[in-house]
């Protein structure tokens, strides 16, 4: 008779599985609470210290830890002396192992949980069965997931060498991952010798980046609520690749703000934001800031959207529409249109904590501490003759929220809580302030317009461009050696400016 060790924490499925294996000859081997769980099913079931003449022991830290489970999981079939000690301690072997994890990631979720009882749930004798099944694939099933319960009951009717090695591929990337989980928690250093992320896959994609490209979307088993990962779509086509790219960009830059604000996105950077003191008002800004390339964007919004505002939303075409809710009559609007995109979404309720952000490199990964600053008025020095306005100051602070969101070289031109222009990934920082400037002039509420730099001014070029067209007002972070010429060029047209000490480069 084919002997299987059946130990989970997940019960799910479980006794189905279970009377599936016995139809198919299989002997069940259990533990603890697996072990009555099949017995309350009416299921015969052998006790695993019957298997191995030894109790279970330090409160179930030692139960499978023994060589009557590891020498029957692990012997080779077609190895005459492996067979042969088998047969000389009167050892079994085991053809199937059915192991779930400790609910280790489930429970370090938890805000009560404490280190002893995180430890508690590090297991020992699972992943230790799981991977010696995995290693013996050939002749042992190793299923570690309930999902693949029915999978395997077919492919042990066939028997499906095929299936075993997929299954024991991913009990090593189970494994793994749980692994890392744990490390992560030990020892939360940001930056450590060995980094080991986990992710799951939460979607296929169609396509990457482009149609001939490959991709699927992968969640952190720790993603914080406001993250894309846990966003929830309720209409609309599947996200693409770009689709989720430029959402996870506008859901960082709206997830800053804690007055109305509407983020219009297009291929990563801002095309417009608007703040007012609601959401149509919010709306109306971040429409104005620049009807044209608003056409196909991504919206973000951190109100709930209202009819109101769905409307003027339903006039256009838009990919995504994210919100931390909908209004009723506002989602029967704008699912008229079968392909928008309906999202709603977790929001911070003002600047996000620091976090670790991870970019991918040929090779390689570059990991760094998330750009979390926001300025106040506090942290500007007025390095000109001219003293800047309170309007200016708050146009000027909220112009350097935004340029950190902005592709560098990054320049932002904004009044009273809206973009009116914004210049992105130029290769000289002149050329995003002409493309920042050239769209703001067309604005009618340009008058009084301020403007922000992501880095210093190499030269003053960019400071006397920027007068000539009519700026007031400028925040930069200062200290490049030239900063002298630049103050003094600001000086020679009366305008004010002011410095940071801080860059805000995003590549």
């Amino acid at each position: 008779m084919k002997r299987a060790l059946l130990s989970v924490s997940d019960k799910t499925g479980l006794t189905e599985f279970a009377e599936g294996l016995i139809a198919r000859g299989f002997e069940l081997v259990s533990t603890g609470g697996t072990k009555a769980a099949l017995e309350q099913a009416g299921l015969a079931v052998t006790g695993v210290e019957a298997v191995t003449g030894f109790p279970e022991m330090l409160d179930g830290r030692v139960k499978t830890l023994h060589p009557k489970i590891h020498a029957g999981i692990l012997a080779k079939r077609d190895d005459p002396a492996h067979m042969a000690a088998l047969a000389e301690h009167d050892i079994q072997p085991i053809d199937l192992v059915c192991v779930n994890l400790y609910p280790f990631a489930e429970t370090i979720a938890k805000p009560e949980t404490t280190r002893a009882q995180a430890i508690e749930q590090i297991d020992i004798g699972g992943p230790s069965a799981l991977r010696a099944a995995a290693k013996n694939a050939a002749s042992v099933w190793a299923v570690a997931d309930p999902a693949d319960y029915q999978r395997v009951l077919t492919g042990l009717d066939e028997n499906d060498a095929g299936l075993r090695t997929q299954l024991a591929a991913k009990v090593f990337q189970m494994t793994a991952a749980y692994d890392a989980q744990i490390a992560a928690y030990l020892d939360p250093e940001p930056f450590p010798q060995q980094f080991t992320p986990t992710f799951s896959k939460v979607q296929s994609l169609r396509y990457g980046e482009n149609s001939h490209q490959q991709a699927a979307f992968y969640g952190a088993p720790d993603a914080p609520a406001e993250s894309l990962v846990n966003a929830k779509q309720l209409h609309g086509k599947e996200l693409s690749f770009n689709n989720i790219r430029d959402a996870d960009a506008a859901l960082a830059m709206v997830n800053e703000y804690q007055e109305p604000t509407v983020v219009a996105l297009k291929h990563m950077n801002p095309c417009g934001i608007g703040q007012g003191a609601t959401i149509e008002e919010a709306w109306d800004k971040a429409y104005e800031a620049d009807p044209m390339s608003i056409f196909g964007g991504i919206i973000a919004l951190n109100r709930p959207v209202d009819l109101a505002t769905a409307e003027k939303m339903h006039a256009l075409f838009l990919e995504i529409i994210m919100a931390p809710s909908f209004d009723d009559d506002a989602y029967a609007v704008l699912a008229k249109k079968k392909n928008v995109r309906l999202l709603t979404i977790t929001l911070a309720g003002g600047a996000l904590p620091e976090r670790v952000e991870t970019v991918a490199v040929n090779g390689g990964v570059l990991r760094q501490t998330t750009d979390t600053k926001i300025e106040t008025a506090a942290d500007l020095t007025v390095v000109t003759k001219v003293q800047p306005t309170e309007e200016q100051i708050a146009s000027l602070l909220f112009a350097q929220q935004v340029v950190k969101h902005v592709k560098s070289n990054a320049i932002v031109v904004a009044k009273k809580g809206q973009t009116l222009g914004i210049g992105a990934g130029q290769m000289n920082r002149i050329g995003s302030v002409e493309i920042a400037l050239t769209q703001a002039q067309q604005n009618k509420n340009f008058a009084g317009a301020v403007m922000a730099s992501d880095a210093f001014f190499p030269m003053d070029d960019c400071v006397e461009y920027a007068a000539q067209h009519d700026i007031k007002a400028i925040i930069q972070p200062g200290g490049s050696i030239k900063d002298k010429d630049s103050i003094a060029m600001a000086d020679k047209y009366g305008i004010a400016m002011v410095t940071t000490g801080v860059r805000h480069f995003r590549h």
